[in-house]
């Protein structure tokens, strides 16, 4: 019995050492791997977050001010229309008067 016992407490700690042993080479393994990707990720010249939000900011801002100018300048055709339609109609009328 007692040998037994003895038996199952080596294999208790042949075990708990493997344990230790598998975590230790699970972090040196997640450690390599985050030094490859960072390697990779460094390599491909990305962009930062903020970088990324502050050129969104400005492209939207951009799309704004684009999207005014262009109502205005749609608002200063209509108007230029107008007065042409305006000018020929009153050209039409002093030729009228004087004719």
């Amino acid at each position: 019995m007692q040998t037994q016992n003895r038996f199952f407490d080596d294999l208790a700690r042949v075990a708990a050492g493997a344990m230790g042993a598998l975590s230790g080479m699970r972090s040196e393994v997640e450690t390599r791997i985050r030094e490859q990707l960072e390697r990779v990720l460094a390599g491909m010249d990305l962009v930062s977050r903020d970088e990324f939000e502050a050129v969104k900011a400005m492209a939207a801002k951009a799309r704004s001010e684009q999207e005014d100018l262009h109502k205005r300048v749609a608002s200063l055709e209509s108007q230029l229309a107008a007065l042409r339609s305006g000018s020929s109609t009153n050209a039409i009328e002093a030729k009228a008067d004087v004719g």
